[in-house]
This record gives C-alpha cells, sequence and structure tokens, in this order.
C-alpha cells in the first residue's frame, strides 16, 4: 500500500452495497448467465460422455448443474453467515475437475464420483477457517499468477469455438459473426458511456447472433423441439460409500484438484473487491473466506447432487470491470436465471443456441481484461526479483504444460491429464516457489504478550533485541520501535477494533526482509480496516488530526508500507520498516 497518495476513484456505477434498478440488475444477471450457461452444461457433457455414459445420468447431472450453481451463486453474493463473499461472484462446474472425475466415472462410476466431490468438499470447508495461516504461501503473487493463467487456460478452447460450425456453413459465416460481436463489444467499451457502457455485453451478443442467422447458424429448430417445462425424474447416482480401493486411490487426487481450485477462488475474490468499489479498498479476507466456504457448499452440494464440482468463475470479474455494476442484486439474478433454466428446458435451449463463434469473440474480450487483472495484482505494492521469479516462471511453466511442450511424453495418461491444465501446473509452480522462500528465508522472532498499552515496553524491547542483531543504527532502531509503538496503540484504541482487554493476546513476529524489517501484529478481530483508515487521513488533508488519529499519522511516517488482513477470527497487520541504506 502507498501510504502517501490517495487512491484514485473508479468508474463504478453500482458499488456491492447498492441497489441498481430491478430492469438494470435483471438485464445484467441474465448476460452473464447468458454467457456462462454453455459452460456450466458444458463440463458434465464432456466428462459423462468421455466417460462412456448414458443419457439418463447426463440429462440429471446437467439439471443439478444448473440447480446447485444457482443456489451457490445466490449465496456468494448475499452471504449467508460465514458463507459467501457478498459479492457477484458467478458460480459454475470446474473444467479443472475434468480428468480426474471421468478416472472416477470410469473406475467406480457415478456413486463414486458423487461421493468423491462430497468428501473433498470437506477440505475446502478446513481451508476457509484456517486461510490465515496459509497467508504467506498464497499471497497476490500466487493468486494474480493463477488469475493470469485462467486466461492461458481457457483461450485455447474459446479459440477452437471460433470455428465451431457446421460443415456445410457458409465460409465467412465464423468470421463475420464473431467479428461483428468482437467489433461491437469494443467500439462500445471504447466510446460509450452511461447506460450504452452497461448493456454493450448484451448488445454485442445479440449484433453477432442476427449476423449469424443470415448464415443459418442460429439452431432455431432445437428450441422449438425442446418443451418448456422439464424436470429429470431419474438418474440420481447416490452415494457410494463402499470406500473401497478406487476411492482411497482417487481421493488424494481430488482433494489436490479441490485446493487448486479453492486457489482460483482466492484469486476471484480478491479480484472482484479490486474492481468492486469506487474507492479501492484493502482486501477484505473475511469475504475470501466467505468465498472460499461457498465454493466448498457448493461441491457439497454437486456431491450429494450428483453432478461434477463448482467453482467461481472469474468472467464475472472482467464483467463487473467492463460494466461498473458490482450490486449484489446482480449475482442474485445471475441464480435465479440458473435455477429456472434448469426447469425450463426450452429457456436453455434457447440461451445454447447462440452460435459458438459469437461466445468466443464475447468471451475474447473479457477474458482479455481477466488477464490484465492478474497483473495488476500481481503487482500490486511493487515487484522485486523475488516476485518476478515467482510470477514469471509460474506463468510460462503453466502455458508450457497447457500447450502440451512440457515433457509430455513422460507424464503418462493421469499426469498428464492434470498437469496439462496450465492453471493447476502453475499454481503448484508458483506454490511451491513461494514455500520455498518461506522455509529458506531468516529465522523469524516473536513475542506474545497481552492486547494493551501496558505491554509496549515489552514490545519495544523485543524490536530492539531483533534490530540489535541486525545491527542497525540508532536513527533505523527508533524507527522500527516508533512504527512498532503506533501499530500497537491503533490496536488498542477504541477507533482501531480491540478494546483494552487483557483477555485479548497480541503476536507480534519479526522478520528481515532484505536490508528493512517486516513486522506482524497478530491480534483478535476488529471492525475497522487500518489501511482504509489511513487513506482517508490523506483524502482529508492537512487539518488539525484528531487525538485518535495521531498513531495512525505517525505510524504513516515511520512505515514504508501497511496492510492489514482482516479474517474471521484473526486481525493481521503487516508492517514493513526500511532500515540502514
Amino acid at each position: 500500500m502507498d501510504d502517501t497518495a490517495p487512491r484514485a476513484e473508479r468508474e463504478v456505477r453500482y458499488q456491492p452495497d447498492e441497489r441498481p434498478p430491478t430492469p438494470l440488475a435483471f438485464g445484467m444477471g441474465a448476460q452473464q448467465a447468458v454467457l456462462c450457461i454453455a459452460g456450466v452444461v458444458l463440463t458434465p457433457v464432456i466428462v459423462i460422455r468421455a466417460a462412456g455414459e448414458g443419457d439418463p445420468f447426463l440429462t440429471w447431472a446437467v439439471f443439478a448443474a444448473l440447480l446447485v450453481s444457482g443456489l451457490t451463486t445466490m449465496a456468494q453474493s448475499v452471504r449467508v453467515g460465514r458463507i459467501g463473499a457478498g459479492y457477484p461472484l458467478l458460480m459454475g462446474t470446474s473444467g479443472a475437475f475434468i480428468a480426474v472425475c471421468v478416472t472416477a466415472l470410469v473406475e467406480g462410476g457415478p456413486g463414486l464420483l458423487a461421493t468423491l466431490v462430497a468428501i473433498s468438499a470437506l477440505f475446502q470447508f478446513a481451508l476457509s477457517e484456517r486461510l490465515a495461516l496459509l497467508r504467506r504461501i498464497i499471497t497476490p503473487t500466487v493468486a494474480g499468477t493463477v488469475i493470469m493463467l485462467i486466461a492461458v487456460t481457457v483461450m485455447p478452447i474459446i479459440f477452437g469455438m471460433l470455428a465451431d460450425v457446421p460443415d456445410d456453413a457458409p465460409p465467412a459465416a465464423a468470421p463475420a459473426s464473431a467479428a461483428t460481436t468482437l467489433i461491437v463489444i469494443a467500439a462500445l467499451a471504447l466510446r460509450a458511456t452511461g447506460a450504452w457502457r452497461l448493456w454493450m455485453p448484451l448488445i454485442g451478443l445479440v449484433a453477432g447472433c442476427v449476423v449469424a442467422s443470415f448464415f443459418g447458424l442460429y439452431d432455431i429448430q432445437s428450441v422449438l423441439e425442446a418443451p418448456w417445462i422439464g424436470f429429470p425424474t431419474s438418474g440420481w447416482p447416490g452415494l457410494d460409500l463402499e470406500f473401497g480401493t478406487a476411492f482411497w486411490g482417487l481421493l488424494p487426487a481430488f482433494v489436490f484438484v479441490t485446493l487448486i481450485g479453492a486457489t482460483e477462488t482466492i484469486g476471484d475474490s480478491i479480484a472482484i473487491q479490486r474492481v468492486a468499489w469506487r474507492k479501492p479498498r484493502a482486501v477484505d479476507f473475511r469475504a475470501v473466506q466467505g468465498a472460499v466456504a461457498a465454493d466448498g457448499a457448493g461441491n457439497l452440494l454437486s456431491g450429494l447432487a450428483g453432478t461434477v464440482p463448482n467453482t467461481t468463475y472469474s468472467t464475472s470479474i472482467a464483467i463487473t470491470e467492463l460494466t461498473g455494476v458490482a450490486a449484489r442484486t446482480v449475482g442474485v439474478w445471475i441464480g435465479i436465471v440458473f435455477v429456472v433454466a434448469a426447469f425450463l428446458p426450452k429457456v436453455a435451449a434457447i440461451l445454447l443456441a447462440i452460435p459458438s463463434p459469437v461466445v468466443a469473440a464475447y468471451a475474447t474480450v473479457l477474458l482479455s481484461l481477466l488477464f490484465v487483472l492478474g497483473m495488476r495484482i500481481v503487482v500490486q505494492g511493487g515487484v522485486d526479483y523475488r516476485k518476478a521469479t515467482i510470477a514469471g516462471t509460474a506463468f510460462w511453466v503453466g502455458v508450457g504444460f497447457q500447450n502440451q511442450v512440457i515433457f509430455a511424453d513422460h507424464l503418462g495418461q493421469w499426469w498428464g491429464g492434470l498437469l496439462g491444465n496450465g492453471m493447476t501446473a502453475g499454481g503448484l509452480t508458483a506454490i511451491a516457489l513461494t514455500l520455498f522462500m518461506e522455509l529458506t528465508g531468516p529465522r523469524s522472532r516473536r513475542v506474545e504478550t497481552a492486547l494493551t498499552a501496558e505491554a509496549l515496553p515489552e514490545v519495544t524491547e523485543f524490536l530492539r533485541r531483533f534490530a540489535s542483531r541486525r545491527r542497525w543504527s540508532e536513527g533505523a532502531v527508533h524507527r522500527l520501535c516508533s512504527a512498532g509503538e503506533e501499530t500497537l496503540l491503533s490496536l488498542v484504541q477504541p477507533d482501531g477494533g480491540a478494546a483494552a482487554d487483557t483477555k485479548r493476546r497480541l503476536l507480534v513476529i519479526a522478520r528481515a526482509s532484505g536490508r528493512a524489517a517486516e513486522l506482524e501484529f497478530v491480534a483478535a478481530p476488529g471492525e475497522e480496516n487500518l489501511e482504509d483508515r489511513m487513506v482517508l487521513l490523506t483524502e482529508r488533508g492537512g487539518g488539525a488530526p484528531a487525538e485518535h488519529e495521531i498513531s495512525l499519522r505517525l505510524l504513516r511516517h515511520y512505515a514504508s508500507s501497511v496492510y492489514h488482513q482482516q479474517y474471521h477470527d484473526t486481525d493481521i497487520i503487516t508492517v514493513r520498516v526500511e532500515g540502514d541504506a
């Protein structure tokens, strides 16, 4: 965080806590549902057909996928207890599970698949509750790299869809419909303002479909033949509770891919917060925990319902940034559309009839924005050679495995299918490099005390001993101790959200970071975010400070950066203080 400059406002029409007109919210929700419903349906179709399962199970799996996606999208948006991010994050079936799901169906059938999906979901709940413990492993560098690799993983499929037309279609059909969609969306994105900007994705889709209809690409016959209302009366596989050899052999793979999917969700939940507010805010990791918990709830429901697992769809972030509409009601409408579509086969047929070149052109714009957003997350707070090494190496390893140019002949079918996903391979690389950094870094020092002002002498002495081991000058020692003092006082003061209660504990961790020191203050949770409060000081100007603001102003002077991560059960303030040159 840059503590000296005010944060520029973004072009956001509706923030998460604002309510746009119902027609607008419904229109935005319908747009995202139109874009993503094909992806929600396509994943179970690929898995089930690749495994050779019959149509009854396929019909049920598609129905269950739409229903679960709708319910969990609504939960993500409105936040039910600790489940949900409180942002319009769209949930849908996960392509990262295709390889392991096909294997489960082949080795044990739909019942085994359902059990594995449900059991692996429990690990996401555990990750959500203990996310603070992984804060130094799943960093913005890791999350941003995974988001960039989402585009790398999906774009080959998108480019393949550009030419996905019937054999007897005119040669100009695909290029004309795709180009129309792309040009209309890009032109409106670059030049449109007001209401036109809000509706540009739908306008681009309609324009592309109109052009495609002249070439006979829009399959109106499938729409006419589809029934209006439908509900599969058979196909639910139940759960296989034998826990045989196949279950124990596949469980580690399912847990592994589940955690990789959770990393994507963490990145998405961080990214949506970056684009949802007019005045940028510090990331609320309670929302990140809620997003991971909702992801786990979606996977648990998917397992119980007998369909493939769920995850967040990053396209909702790009649409939010593109349109400037981040209201929670949009996510609610997306969920409603999915649930209704599950019971209305004709509605799903209308959406699925949109030609692939039109969907591909639309997705190209959104994924391009998503890639840039991942870059922005990686570079937040500056990029040193360590971050650059992690992000660059992980990104290109992901690209290499995605394009099957890295030892493709030596991995075998299972590992090849798993690491053939660029997001998985690159995400694992980023996590491994970050873990290596943590394990081989300088040893940290720590002290635990009561969260009261009376603990100041103990904390100051601890920091002095730490600085003396680093052989810092007296000026640098004074800077370090002063930063620690003001951070402690900011936590203790009522405005910092923590009362002066001896039952509340404070853990101070100090570690060297080059010529600087990095301090972590781990305490009981408060209400306000210290980063946001410091930015407000800058925006208020140079007037006389209130008494409770003095510590914040001094902290901003002594520290080169301050980050405040708020979790359900923990507040972690990370303060960086520069040492001697």
